[in-house]
């Protein structure tokens, strides 16, 4: 899928409606097939850039195009068959906690199937083999059956991704998809979704705040700040003067995070002494 903005500025999602906007004046085009990082401090506005690329809210000045279509002028029935063709990866994917995992996996084939098709995988889910590939991308062949709120929070980020292989989607939208993940999961994460990506001709666009990994991985860097864009290179020419620019009074957040300990699972509660 071919993306475009011109001049696009908008709030983020949760803002109040007198705030400043979260992304100002913004022009990008991404070709269709295309690999790209979105980088910056916290506050630049990469969350803000997914949610207007994922349709799920119109720009307050300035216009979008997926595949030479603007999605503002859509009936919305036409906007919502759009919207089948992407999907957006949360950083906390909105899992209902006692959902099985197979099924919030195979929920990714929604947007392709009938009302009483998605009824029936609801009660029956279908092509189980197609649900446990997914989760074994991601080394989670095992928590199939697994009930959602019986994952940590790792898991629970690498069900979204395994999600989004099943989906029938030219374009991937990943925010911060690396969040809960240790390095070594990181890497493996990125590699799986680069390489069916790749494979299927299918646009990823994630955003990243492990800045070393963004600069491994991805051919293209875009980065944000204050809403605006900094720069778009090739990951090449990305020089530690640009990025410390970019993270200027923000540096602590250059440093790639340390490896992420073992979570509990969601419905562990573990007590905390009082000071």
């Amino acid at each position: 899928m071919k993306l475009e903005l011109h001049g696009a500025c908008a709030r983020h999602p949760a803002a109040r409606a007198d705030s400043e906007p979260a992304l100002r004046n913004l022009d990008l085009r991404i070709a269709a097939g295309e690999q790209l990082a979105v980088i910056g401090p916290s506050g630049a506005g990469k969350t803000t850039l997914l949610q207007l690329l994922a349709c799920a809210q119109p720009p307050s000045a300035g216009q979008i195009l997926l595949d030479d279509v603007n999605p503002s002028a859509l009936s919305r029935r036409d906007l919502q068959r759009l919207r089948g063709h992407l999907i957006l990866v949360p950083q906390q994917p909105p899992l209902p906690p006692r959902q099985r995992v197979v099924t919030a996996v195979l929920a990714g084939r929604l947007p392709a199937m009938s009302l009483l098709e998605s009824l029936r995988s609801l009660l029956h889910p279908s092509d189980l083999p197609a649900a446990q590939a997914a989760l074994e991308r991601f080394d989670l062949a095992d928590k199939l059956f697994e009930r959602v709120d019986r994952l940590s929070g790792g898991e629970r980020q690498r069900v979204g991704l395994a999600r989004a292989l099943l989906a029938p989607a030219s374009l991937w939208l990943v925010d911060e998809p690396l969040s809960a993940l240790d390095p070594a999961r990181s890497r493996q994460a990125l590699a799986t979704l680069q390489d069916l990506a790749r494979s299927r001709q299918v646009t990823l666009v994630a955003t990243l705040h492990q800045v070393e990994l963004a600069l491994q991985h991805f051919p293209r860097i875009i980065g944000l700040r204050g809403g605006r864009l900094a720069f778009d290179l090739p990951a090449s020419e990305v020089t530690p003067e640009r990025l410390a620019q970019l993270y200027a009074q923000h540096e602590q957040e250059l440093l790639e995070p340390a490896p992420v300990p073992q979570e509990t699972p969601a419905t562990t509660r573990v007590a905390v002494p009082r000071c």
